[in-house]
């Protein structure tokens, strides 16, 4: 009897580790230590595949020193704004990050380093249509997120950009598909008198 209660408690602490790891670690556990700064104003409008977005960060001195001691890589994402996520599950946020669905797109993993970052970003093909702002994850020599730093205010209602996807029409095969069009029309004109001209001379 006296080995039962100490395996129950070592089973819990398993358990627990197991927990804490799967489950990942929250958001909203996790300091705001990065300032950044995007080069879209509020509302701009940007073509996805042809223009840029500039963005800058560094660690927020309003910070004890020694905050950054185990800060390791930075990972810059686009994320989609709340307007751009109603309805759509699989843009949902979640205060579990592994769960979490915000911010799908990245833009560039670096180094760390606590001031002087920029990176101009070349906004890909793929990205659809939506608004959206600039988020940065911070990670530790272990690989965990520790912190964090994103362009827009905790609400995510401020500096917002809309990104319009590429439609997938161009102006090249809009003049090929008329030229197609108008090749099948004269073809049809052609064979019908053509084979009208056969029949006459068949009659006669």
């Amino acid at each position: 009897m006296a080995t039962f209660p100490r395996f129950f408690v070592v089973s819990v602490v398993v358990f627990s580790c197991f927990g804490v790891t799967a489950y990942g670690a929250l958001f909203s556990s996790i300091q705001k230590t990065l300032l950044l700064n995007s080069s879209p104003s509020q509302g701009q409008v940007l073509q996805a595949g042809e223009e840029q977005v500039t963005i800058t960060w560094s660690l927020n001195k309003s910070y004890p020193t020694g905050t950054d001691s185990n800060y390791k890589i930075v990972k810059v994402k686009l994320c989609y704004a709340p307007v751009s996520q109603v309805d759509r599950g699989w843009r949902k946020s979640n205060d579990n990050l592994e769960k979490d669905k915000t911010c799908q797109f990245n833009v560039v993993t670096i180094p760390y380093k606590p001031s002087n970052n920029n990176f101009t970003w070349t906004i890909e093909k793929d990205v659809p249509t939506a608004t959206y702002f600039i988020r940065a994850y911070v990670y530790d020599y272990a690989g965990e997120v520790v912190a964090y730093g994103q362009t827009t205010d905790a609400h995510k209602k401020t500096n917002l950009f809309k990104i319009t996807a590429i439609t997938g029409r161009h102006v090249t095969m809009d003049i090929c598909a008329a030229c197609f069009s108008a090749f099948s029309v004269v073809s049809l004109v052609g064979f019908y008198y053509a084979e009208k001209k056969m029949a006459k001379s068949t009659q006669q």
